[in-house]
C-alpha cells in the first residue's frame, strides 16, 4: 500500500473518474456528501481540506477526504456542515486506521456520521445510530402506505391543513430543481432566521458556506447536483429545501419557511411534496440524517446506519482533544436518546434566541427576501 495526500481540487480526471466508479461500486456510498464533487468544492473554499489517494500496485483502492487542523487534529470533511462520511473504496477494503493517520499527519480523528461498518474504523466505532430514509425504491404510493401506517393521525393532521392552506392562500404547487439564485437567496434568508430565533449560530453569517451553497446549486451533473426545491401558495413562496443527490439519493440538508406561515405546518408538506417529486425524478432515497425532529420517526421507511468514534496516536495533542471532547460527546449522546432532554434543550435554545432577538439589530435580509 501507497499513500499520497494532496488537494481533492489538484486530482486529474482519472483520479475524480476512480474515486466515481468506487462510489458507485458499493451501495452504502451512495451519499452526495461522499461525492468528489463536494470534497473539490470544498477544497477550492478551505485550505486546510486534503485527500489521502490509497495506492496498491499502479491501481488507486481509495480515497479517504478529511480536514487537517491546528496539532494534527483531523475532522470530517465538512464538519458540522454534512451528515455522512468515510473512506471510499473498493468493498472490504481495511486499511491500518493509525498508519493512515500517520500518512496524514494527523495526530487523532474524530468522527460522528462516518458509514458504519467500514472495516478501517469498525474496531474504534463507540456508538452506531440510524439515519432515517424515506425509501421510494417500491414507488411512492408504496412510502407513503408506509407513512400512513406509522402514524394516520400525523398523515391526517398533515392533508387537513394543506387543504386548508390552499382554499386561504391559493393552490399548493411545487418547483422541483429550480435554478432562480434568487430563491435560493430567500431560502438560506429563512434559514438564517431559523438559527437566530431557536438560538443556533446562523452558518450562512460565514460567507464561505454561502458560496459553498451557491457553488452546490450550480452543480448540475447526473451522478451529482445540487436541489432546490420551493413550494408555493398560489405565487407566494411558503418554504423550501436545498439538498444534493447523487443519481439515486437525495440528502436533506437546508429546510427552511416563511413563519408568517407556520400554522399550516408549510415544512411538512413541503416534505411531502417534495418525496412525490424526487420519486418521479429517479431518486431511490432521500435521506433525512439521524437524530433530531420526531417527524422524521414518521416519514421513514428505512434507515442507514452511521457510527461515532475516535482514533488517535500517542501524542500529547490527541489527550488533550480527549480530555476536551469526551465529557460533551457523552452529553450529546444522552440528550439525544432521551426526547424529554432533547425538547428541553430545543426550548432552551429557542429562549435564548428570542432573548438575543430583543438585544441584537437583525441583520439586513438579502434583496428579495420577505
Amino acid at each position: 500500500m501507497r499513500i499520497e495526500v494532496t488537494r481533492p481540487h489538484e486530482l486529474g480526471e482519472n483520479e475524480r473518474s476512480r474515486w466515481r466508479a468506487l462510489q458507485k461500486a458499493d451501495k452504502s456510498l451512495d451519499n452526495p456528501f461522499l461525492s468528489v464533487e463536494f470534497a473539490v468544492a470544498m477544497s477550492r473554499l478551505r485550505d486546510y481540506v486534503n485527500v489521502a489517494v490509497v495506492h496498491e500496485g499502479d491501481r488507486i483502492v481509495g480515497f479517504f477526504p478529511f480536514e487537517r487542523h491546528a496539532f494534527g487534529i483531523g475532522k470530517p470533511l465538512g464538519g458540522f456542515l454534512t451528515t455522512c462520511h468515510g473512506l471510499i473504496g473498493e468493498p472490504g477494503l481495511k486499511l491500518d486506521a493509525k498508519a493512515l493517520l500517520k500518512a496524514c499527519r494527523l495526530t487523532v480523528y474524530e468522527f460522528d456520521h462516518l458509514v458504519a461498518g467500514q472495516p478501517t474504523f469498525a474496531e474504534f466505532e463507540t456508538d452506531v445510530r440510524p439515519a432515517h430514509v424515506m425509501d421510494f425504491t417500491a414507488g411512492h404510493e408504496a412510502w407513503l402506505a408506509q407513512v400512513k401506517e406509522n402514524s394516520p393521525k400525523n398523515l391526517k393532521t398533515v392533508r387537513y391543513k394543506e387543504r386548508k392552506f390552499g382554499r386561504e392562500h391559493g393552490e399548493l404547487r411545487l418547483e422541483y430543481g429550480t435554478r432562480d439564485p434568487q430563491t435560493l437567496q430567500r431560502l438560506l434568508s429563512w434559514k438564517s432566521d431559523q438559527y437566530r430565533r431557536t438560538g443556533r449560530v446562523d452558518r450562512f453569517a460565514q460567507p464561505w458556506i454561502v458560496e459553498l451553497t451557491e457553488a452546490m446549486h450550480a452543480e448540475q451533473g447526473d451522478d451529482f447536483a445540487g436541489v432546490l426545491t420551493m413550494l408555493y401558495a398560489g405565487d407566494v413562496p411558503v418554504a423550501g429545501h436545498f439538498g444534493l443527490r447523487t443519481a439515486t439519493t437525495l440528502v436533506g440538508w437546508f429546510p427552511a419557511y416563511d413563519t408568517e406561515f407556520a400554522r399550516y405546518s408549510p415544512g411538512l408538506i413541503h416534505h411531502f411534496h417534495m418525496a412525490e417529486h424526487a420519486a418521479k425524478s429517479g431518486v431511490h432515497q432521500l435521506d433525512m440524517g439521524k437524530g433530531g425532529k420526531e417527524y422524521k420517526d414518521w416519514l421513514r421507511s428505512g434507515s442507514v446506519y452511521v457510527s461515532e468514534g475516535r482514533v488517535s496516536r500517542p501524542s500529547a495533542a490527541a489527550a488533550v482533544h480527549w480530555a476536551g471532547r469526551t465529557p460533551f460527546n457523552k452529553a450529546r449522546t444522552i440528550v439525544l436518546d432521551r426526547p424529554s432532554l432533547y425538547k428541553a434543550a430545543d426550548r432552551v435554545l429557542k429562549g435564548f434566541g428570542r432573548l438575543r432577538g430583543h438585544t441584537q439589530p437583525e441583520r439586513e435580509e438579502p434583496s428579495g427576501a420577505r
